[in-house]
């Protein structure tokens, strides 16, 4: 079974933890798109974000599109959790796991979608301001949240710890697949 073997791949990461889900499990919510439309300033100024990723319906679709998915976590200790630049300067680590992840998801299986944190960062200035298809789309992932996907709660369904105390950092990847049958 391939699940056993991207398992056995995965023990070679430094993933806090991850958890094998059913698609039929992700919780899609207007309320988080709110969110981004109104407190994050990443809104409408990058592929990997709203409305560039379509509507919470869209996304919806695209992800159902799957039978499952994969939902992981690394952590890191940032020396004061309230800098902000500090903490998004941890993030470059947890993108490069998630491309080894998608990478090996995508070797069993075929196509998958990747979602993982807040907007991309892989340009210095987005191609999407210029009105300009994305530089890198193999290494851009849009965010998890970014699709209306409440990811606290799919975490706390499967048992994840999404606060890990102190100054600790804990970034949450999404990566959707379907099993080869």
């Amino acid at each position: 079974m391939s699940g056993e073997l991207l398992e056995e791949k995965l023990r070679g990461l430094p993933l806090l933890q991850y958890v094998f889900i059913s698609t039929d499990e992700l919780v899609f919510s207007e309320n988080v798109r709110y969110i981004c439309r109104t407190e994050c300033p990443m809104y409408g100024r990058t592929w990997a974000c709203p409305p560039a990723v379509g509507t919470v319906e869209q996304c919806r679709e695209k992800c159902m599109r799957f039978t499952d998915g994969l939902l992981f976590s690394t952590v890191t200790e940032v020396s004061d959790i309230a800098d902000i630049e500090e903490t998004l300067s941890t993030r470059a680590p947890h993108e490069e796991i998630t491309r080894k992840v998608r990478d090996m998801a995508a070797e069993l299986y075929g196509e998958v979608l990747t979602l993982s944190t807040e907007a991309c960062a892989v340009c210095e200035s987005c191609a999407y301001t210029e009105g300009k298809p994305c530089r890198h789309p193999e290494r851009m992932f849009p965010c998890v949240e970014s699709h209306g996907i409440i990811v606290t709660e799919l975490a706390e369904k499967h048992g994840m710890d999404f606060f890990n105390g102190g100054n600790i950092v804990t970034w949450f990847s999404l990566i959707l697949f379907s099993e080869k049958r």
